[in-house]
């Protein structure tokens, strides 16, 4: 059942930091089963109450699952690990297009706004008491989500969309409750909500998101939060629709009490409308990064929501981090303020190759998705086999894996730095690691 892994400990928390070292270094695998509490406590000679609250930890941190009756295992991507181990080593010679990452030379200098903030800082340092949010960043932060029909709302500002998402989660979940998730979905959100001690129910996506009829069976089932991506989802790139928001408001007036998450991390560099979802619960909340946009190490993002919702997360990164430099956020203000970026430029730039892109593969007979954002999702029947064609044959993509729960596999492709010519190999290069697939008729 383990394999020659031999759980050790006296110590619930000995016990349970074993098993995790062991799920973090391989020596358990995702899926391999624990003993039975009972079983383990005799074999350890200890309380099976010791075991049971080891088990307990184990599940809170998202590491082990259990099924009633089949026991506990090892979750298949537990928070140890995280997805990051399903990924493709980049050979030296091999195009990455696997990294999610945007066009570098999309980006903007930073020297010039941060030196600006820096002076500002100088002039006036930052002291422990101030406000935590730069008046500038709010006044325009405000202004961005009122022209885009976001309810008002508190503002606090975040390490990131993730963090937000988190924070969020905290504030109002425990350990064991449920929460709906995009699948196929970002990798980072299907990790982190287990290790939060929380529970996935899958939601299946389209071009134009969440499916209503999967978002209802959710929340039906018991599911007491919502993850929603406004546009450019990760990895299909689905944006949400005029129609289908208010399909999924009805569906999410039916449950008032759920806490509603949205994340609109292509917030500068989509050229959709967005058609935010907030408001049709009572307890709601709305991160926009700047990361995509602006640069990954940007590490900040707007958060507003509902007042209960907001005073929470304040309240409890108050006893943590604090706040989030002012330095990053006057250098924000400083980007927005000088259009040193242009948005709509950058979005149509990562429209045109990825349209491109899609657009070559029909012509090859693959199928394909992307409606916004820089990447690109191709369905597959067999991912281990089309990543391990594509890798011989000089390209790196991303494994669907690490972006799935139940939904049916397939490849992510970053098209971010892609030209014209690099398209058309590529589309090559996947319409021939498909060959068998397409000569059997799959696409």
């Amino acid at each position: 059942m383990l394999g020659d892994y031999l759980i050790g400990g006296r110590r619930a928390a000995d016990i349970s930091a074993g098993i995790e070292r062991a799920v973090g270094d391989g020596r358990l695998k995702p899926g391999e089963v624990l003993p039975p509490m009972r079983e383990l406590a005799r074999q350890l000679g200890v309380n099976p109450h010791t075991v049971a609250a080891a088990y307990r930890t184990l599940r809170e941190r998202g590491v082990i699952e259990t099924a009633g009756r089949r026991g506990s295992r090892v979750r298949p991507a537990p928070a140890t690990t995280g997805r990051d181990h399903i990924r493709v080593e980049v050979p030296e010679g091999v195009r990455d297009v696997a990294g999610g990452n945007p066009d570098p030379a999309l980006l903007p200098p930073l020297a010039g706004v941060f030196a600006a903030a820096a002076a500002e800082g100088d002039r006036a340092p930052v002291l422990y008491g101030d406000d935590p949010v730069d008046p500038g960043l709010a006044r325009a932060g405000r202004a961005g989500l009122d022209a885009d029909g976001v309810p008002d709302g508190p503002l606090a500002v975040v390490s990131g969309a993730l963090d937000g998402v988190e924070r969020v989660l905290a504030a109002h979940l425990k350990p064991g409750d449920t929460v709906a998730v995009e699948d196929p979905g970002w990798g980072r959100t299907l990790d982190l909500v287990p290790a939060l001690g929380l529970r996935t129910a899958p939601v299946g996506v389209d071009d134009d998101g969440p499916l209503p009829g999967d978002v209802r069976r959710a929340l039906a089932a018991g599911a007491r939060a919502l993850i929603v991506t406004d546009r450019a989802q990760n990895p299909t790139g689905a944006a949400v629709g005029a129609a289908r928001a208010r399909a999924l408001r009805a569906v999410l007036r039916e449950y008032p009490e759920v806490l509603l998450i949205e994340d609109d991390h292509g917030h500068g560099i989509v050229d959709l409308p967005l058609n935010p979802l907030a408001g049709a619960t009572r307890h709601w909340a709305f991160v926009r990064s700047a990361a995509k946009a602006y640069g990954p190490d940007l590490r900040l993002a707007l958060l507003t929501g509902d007042t209960v919702t907001l005073d929470r997360v304040r309240g409890r990164q108050r006893l943590g981090p604090g706040w989030v430099s002012l330095l990053m956020q006057r250098a924000l203000v400083r980007l927005w303020a000088d259009g040193v970026v242009d948005t709509a430029g950058v979005a149509a730039a990562y429209g045109r190759r990825r349209d491109a892109l899609i657009t070559a593969l029909a012509r090859r007979g693959v199928p394909a998705h992307g409606r916004s954002g820089m990447n690109v999702w191709v369905p597959v029947p067999d991912e281990t086999g089309v990543v391990a064609r594509l890798l011989h044959a000089g390209w790196a993509v991303s494994p669907g894996a690490r972006f799935r729960l139940s939904a049916p596999p397939g490849i992510r492709v970053t098209v971010s730095a892609l030209t014209e010519d690099d398209t058309q190999a590529l589309a090559d290069a996947i319409a021939s690691a498909l060959g068998p697939a397409r000569a059997r008729g799959y696409v």
